[in-house]
């Protein structure tokens, strides 16, 4: 429900704070005391068009807040959710309006668009005026309000899964259809690229695999070049002529034995050379052992390197990177496949699809009369709500007209609408057509009390709903209030005392003007209060003790 709204700044409002609660709610004060600019206030939170018109004069912008308490499962709750705004105990709708007209929206502090604020506050409030009915008077709406009059949520909820399933089968048909085509018309191509992947056979993280072992044997291949630089050095690079540097460790050491004797200077010398000769006969045969052992295999570092560029060149074809190329084999195949056995598998989701239908047809025909005895009962009940409410004339009707079913949906196969002809020998019509301003009000009223088990809305406004009358009139509309009232809270703007003193709550409206500026305020009353503004409204300006003897009469529950 709603607890509080908070004003600043809008028309002749400088500050307001209210606060609410369950039950009913009356305003009243006297006419141009500034009623309508609560309402709008409230509006204006709610998410109605912004205009500059509602800032006070002199001021840069406006703003108004409305908090409420949504019970769990309330239908803002998952929408709070759907938008990733956190939850908390109080739901806070907030506007700000600059003095341009341009205007902000605020959900628990976090900004959002006004047409989440707007869908937030559809779900929290409900107008009826006597221009402005919101919700009732929505076709759309009418429905969900049979049904839950009728108790068919059990019906209506098994026909949107039939629907669903429908949806769904029809879906898959449509999609498998679609398939067949595209292979077909594709058929050539994809036979083909089939062919020319099947032969190149892709496998997972070949690319990889392929590029490390081509990496490798080059590596290897630099490793052999630079062992046979090595041995190049080592050997004569003419072996008849010598000139290696074994030839030069020999050559040295034939000059030295050549020495006259005794010569034993020249001993550890030939000594050195000779241990020089053996390590390079060694370092040699082990540079040709390396040689030998790991000499690369130019046939292998072929074949890899004609397999990778065979697998980019598949790749950049067909447009996939190539560790795409066996998925996308597949996928090809499945298209292939989809063709060859189509016509069979379409048959089946054809029968599944036809099943279906079938299913939702039964579902949705059971809904239909189901609906349609709901109707009569609603018709029934609401027809001893309107005499006392001077609406004696007044025929309700509640119409279940079939569907085409392009327009078949998840909500059924009809279309519920609410008529009204309120004169006899009219045509029955939709309500904010037939209908005055303060016929209809009463006439949603009405419907109220009827609907009050069913509504997802929590806190109903009415606006001047007792317009135009008085008396036992006022009074039925007054206690048809109370009754709504005690399953939904209720707001409501009235002139009639019968109406006032149903209230569990009471707010005064009142204009003061100071200087040239005019200020409206808002006094809750207490019980001394109440009575002396209930008298007023019975007596105008001067209140006379028979006005509140009239006044404890009805806040006691007489009547006058």
């Amino acid at each position: 429900m709603l607890t509080s709204l908070a004003i600043r700044d809008v028309v002749l409002i400088e500050r307001l704070d209210l606060a609410f609660g369950p039950g009913l709610t009356v305003l009243t004060g006297e006419t141009g005391a500034g009623k309508s600019i609560l309402l709008d206030s409230l509006g204006l939170a709610c998410g109605i068009r912004a205009e500059s018109g509602m800032v006070r004069s002199g001021q840069a912008q406006c703003s108004v807040t409305a908090a409420f308490a949504p019970p769990d499962g309330h239908p803002a709750l998952a929408v709070l959710a759907e938008q990733g705004i956190e939850r908390e105990d109080t739901l806070v709708l907030r506007r700000v309006v600059q003095a341009d007209g341009r205007s902000r929206a605020f959900v628990n502090d976090q900004p959002v668009g006004v047409t989440l604020l707007r869908r937030l506050a559809a779900t929290l409030v409900e107008v009826q005026g006597q221009h402005d009915q919101v919700g009732l008077a929505d076709p759309a709406t009418h429905a969900a309000l049979l049904d839950a009059f009728g108790g068919l949520e059990g019906r209506r909820n098994a026909t949107a899964a039939a629907h669903r399933g429908w949806r769904e089968a029809a879906r898959a048909l449509a999609t498998a259809r679609e398939a067949i085509a595209a292979a077909q018309r594709d058929e050539e191509f994809l036979r083909h690229a089939v062919q020319e992947l099947s032969d190149l056979a892709p496998e997972e993280g070949e690319e990889e695999e392929l590029s490390k072992e081509r990496q490798r044997l080059q590596q290897s291949e630099r490793r052999t070049e630079s062992i046979a630089a090595a041995l190049a050095e080592l050997q004569p690079r003419d072996r008849r002529r010598g000139g290696g540097p074994g030839d030069a460790l020999r050559g040295a050491s034939r000059a030295l034995e050549r020495l006259p004797a005794p010569n034993e200077e020249a001993q550890p010398i030939l000594g050195f050379l000779a241990q020089a000769q053996d390590a390079l006969a060694e370092a040699e045969m082990a540079l040709q052992r390396m040689m030998h052992d790991g000499g690369p295999d130019p046939r292998r570092l072929e074949v890899l390197e004609d397999r990778l560029f065979g697998l980019r060149a598949a790749a950049r074809k067909h447009a996939v990177p190539v560790v795409e190329l066996p998925a996308h084999l597949a996928q090809l195949k499945d298209r292939l496949g989809a063709l060859d056995a189509g016509t069979e598998r379409v048959a089946g989701l054809e029968a599944a699809a036809a099943k279906a239908r079938i299913a939702y047809l039964a579902a949705g025909r059971a809904l239909t009369e189901a609906r349609t005895a709901a109707a009569k009962r609603l018709e029934s009940a609401l027809a001893k709500e309107l005499p006392p409410l001077k609406l004696d004339r007044a025929r309700f009707v509640v119409e279940v007209a079939p569907r085409e079913e392009s327009g078949w949906a998840a909500d059924g196969m009809d279309r519920v609408t609410f008529l009204v002809s309120t004169n006899p020998g009219q045509t029955p019509g939709h309500l904010q057509k037939i209908a005055s301003g303060g016929e209809l009000s009463r006439l949603m009223l009405a419907l109220k009390v009827v609907l009050a088990r069913g509504s997802p809305v929590p806190t109903l406004v009415f606006d001047e709903v007792d317009a135009g009358i008085g008396g036992a009139t006022a009074a039925a509309v007054g206690d048809r209030l109370a009754r709504v009232a005690e399953r939904l809270q209720v707001l409501v703007v009235t002139h009639s005392p019968q109406v006032a003193a149903r209230g569990a709550q009471q707010l005064r409206v009142a204009k003061s003007v100071k200087g040239d500026r005019a200020a409206t305020t808002v006094e809750p009353l207490g019980k001394r209060e109440r009575r002396e503004e209930i008298a007023r409204m019975l007596a105008g300006e001067r209140v006379t003790d028979a006005a509140r003897a009239a006044a404890d009469s009805l806040l006691t529950g007489g009547l006058l």
